[in-house]
């Protein structure tokens, strides 16, 4: 299965961090978004299979993709990578749709285990 990324962060950094981590265990087919507004209007029901967002980003919050990806498509699984790990903020996540979590900084073999874990046994090791 060839999985359809897209990552939303307003840190270009740590977009093409995210990127490497990605291509180094074998998802080659990756949307960037540089914050939720564009990430949302980027994103098609159906065509992706994945969506890594950050929380803290401007115009629209991770938050906001999660509900905004929600309300079309129920299907596609959303990890929200960030530095926000307060209980109440994860809490609030999980009601909004997210389907995992990754907290920053993170290492390229948890990123793998959080795929395998909703995509199975695929990817390479990093």
């Amino acid at each position: 299965m060839s999985l359809k990324v897209l990552v939303a962060d307003d840190s270009g950094v740590m977009r093409k961090i995210i990127i490497r981590v990605l291509k180094s265990i074998g998802v080659e087919d990756i949307v960037e978004a540089a914050d939720g507004e564009e990430a949302l209007a980027k994103f098609v029901p159906g065509e992706f299979q994945l969506v890594l967002t950050d929380w803290n980003m401007p115009r629209k919050t991770g938050l906001d993709v999660i509900k905004g990806v929600r309300e079309v498509d129920a299907d596609v699984a959303l990890i929200m990578i960030t530095t926000e790990a307060e209980k109440r903020r994860v809490l609030e996540a999980i009601q909004a749709g997210v389907t995992d979590y990754l907290a920053k900084p993170f290492e390229a073999d948890t990123l793998r285990a959080k795929l395998e874990k909703h995509f199975g046994n695929q990817f390479a090791s990093a």
